[in-house]
């Protein structure tokens, strides 16, 4: 199901597409559970419910781990899990995990033309672009950033900015597509498009966080874009942007 209050005219001049990784393109939750739960077991800790840790995803690894030791203020213990749940999770971090129904089908049909997909997640930037290889969707992207690619993560605008700055697309054809509020948050602070997807790890916050846009597939956003008969025309100027 597709809800937009804005011009369907609009969706198919957008020419940067800045995806979300984990609970957008991924469904990567159990494998980063089972490392959150090894790590704990490592500091002599018991398990966590997986839908406990489930809530702490999307901020980046070391939030994930201080979240997943009962929120502690001890840095050095959650330096020293940090490393550990790193080492785990390179190892294991494609037994489950796997891209959602209608991803791979969606970005097929979105790349090409003007048009530039690029990632953009709070992730670790080697975990991603390997797990994007591993998962034979690593060459629909132009570009694959991190949480540790810039000096601020997102809802920071940063990585949006160098973005925009790397491909010279401007503003007001842009979108981020996330399936959080911080997704959506860090769409409003670059002043740029978003997409919400109906599935992901965050999507129960997108009635509070309204973003521009909601999908239940990507192939339904790619449907928007293309428009119905697939074609993929020379996006001219929007005729705004938003704020």
């Amino acid at each position: 199901m597709i809800r937009s209050a804005l011009d369907p005219q609009l969706w198919p001049r957008l020419r940067l597409f800045i995806f979300d990784l984990d609970g957008t393109l991924i469904d990567s939750k159990l494998d980063l559970a089972l490392s959150v739960n090894a790590t704990r077991g490592e500091f002599a800790l018991p398990p966590l419910p997986h839908e406990q840790i489930f809530g702490y995803i999307g901020q980046g690894a070391p939030m994930l781990i201080r979240r997943s030791l009962d929120h502690t203020a001890d840095d050095e213990l959650v330096e020293r899990a940090l490393a550990f749940f790193l080492a785990y999770y390179r190892e294991h971090m494609l037994d489950n995990t796997v891209a959602y129904p209608g991803v791979q089908e969606g970005l097929e049909q979105l790349v090409g033309g003007s048009r530039i997909l690029t990632v953009l997640t709070n992730k670790p930037e080697r975990f991603s672009r390997a797990i994007l290889a591993g998962l034979g969707l690593a060459g629909y992207f132009r570009a694959i950033y991190g949480g540790n690619s810039f000096e601020r993560k997102k809802p920071d605008p940063m990585g949006v900015e160098v973005l925009l700055g790397e491909t010279g697309v401007g503003k007001e054809q842009a979108m981020v597509v996330g399936d959080s509020e911080i997704d959506v948050l860090t769409a409003r602070n670059a002043a740029v498009w978003v997409c919400g997807v109906n599935y992901g790890l965050g999507s129960h916050l997108l009635d509070e966080y309204p973003p521009d846009l909601r999908v239940d597939s990507l192939t339904e956003l790619a449907a928007l874009v293309a428009g119905p008969t697939g074609e993929k025309p020379e996006p001219p100027n929007l005729p705004g942007h938003p704020k």
